[in-house]
């Protein structure tokens, strides 16, 4: 099945101050969604045709481009290609959408502490890494993973140690959507508990890859650790990343 953010909501913001170009980071939004709009994923391309024939399209495309645990372990050159493939295909507009807000509102600034090339490099490299700890897990599973979820939990993860003072700015629903303001520091545990909870409930199997999320947010925030212990970190930036309540 398909890996899946889930629903996010409320308007993104990245503040105006921050105003130095992210290139990978807006790059990556564009490859991904030009990918989607192409693919049978979409539904809007002709080529694919409507009703069984696009769902088989659709099928055949995510077997074809995303991770399949139980080839990937086997070795299989074709099968360890996917692990960077499956990381710029999406299943459906919400999976894109939600993906793609979180890339926008973190990656910019990690972006830019870390430097375009390194910052595309641990981008790639830890999403795989993601993909491979689910295919781990879960060795004898035939369902297909596909998204950029877990290279943008390692995002996450080093957006949490490079700017832990950072102000997010959240709508929950089960608070009427109040909009409430807490540093980096808070959300993102918060979100790595939600994570950690879902993983734990066995009984939804492998369609939602919340293992894939709490590895690539282990790795990003280890990356960045080693990278840039000693370093100053950033606590304090006038930057706002409004975010939705989000169930990966």
């Amino acid at each position: 099945m398909i890996d899946n953010w889930g629903a996010a909501l409320g308007r993104t913001v990245r503040s105006a101050v921050r105003d130095q170009p992210a290139p990978v980071t807006y790059g990556l939004i564009v490859l991904c969604c030009a990918a989607f709009v192409l693919s049978p994923g979409s539904g809007l391309n002709p080529v694919y045709g409507t009703g069984d024939r696009l769902l088989a399209a659709q099928s055949d495309y995510f077997e074809h481009w995303g991770v399949i645990p139980a080839q990937l372990l086997t070795g299989s050159p074709r099968a360890a290609l996917t692990t960077v493939t499956a990381l710029f295909v999406h299943g459906s507009w919400l999976h894109l959408l939600g993906n793609m807000l979180f890339l926008y509102v973190f990656g910019a600034m990690v972006e830019e502490r870390m430097g375009h090339v390194q910052f595309a490099l641990f981008y790639v490299l830890s999403g795989c890494v993601a993909l491979l700890g689910y295919a781990i897990a879960h060795a004898g599973s035939e369902q297909t993973l596909v998204g950029a979820s877990g290279a943008i939990s390692a995002v996450l993860g080093a957006f949490l140690y490079l700017f832990p003072g950072a102000r997010v700015t959240s709508l929950f629903p089960f608070l009427f959507f109040l909009p409430l303001r807490f540093p980096a520091w808070v959300v993102l545990p918060f979100w790595v508990a939600l994570q950690w909870a879902a993983a734990g409930q066995g009984s939804r199997g492998p369609g939602v890859a919340y293992l894939a999320h709490l590895v690539g947010f282990s790795v990003g925030f280890l990356y960045a650790w080693v990278r840039y212990r000693g370093r100053a970190t950033v606590k304090q930036v006038p930057a706002t990343a409004t975010e939705g309540d989000s169930q990966p």
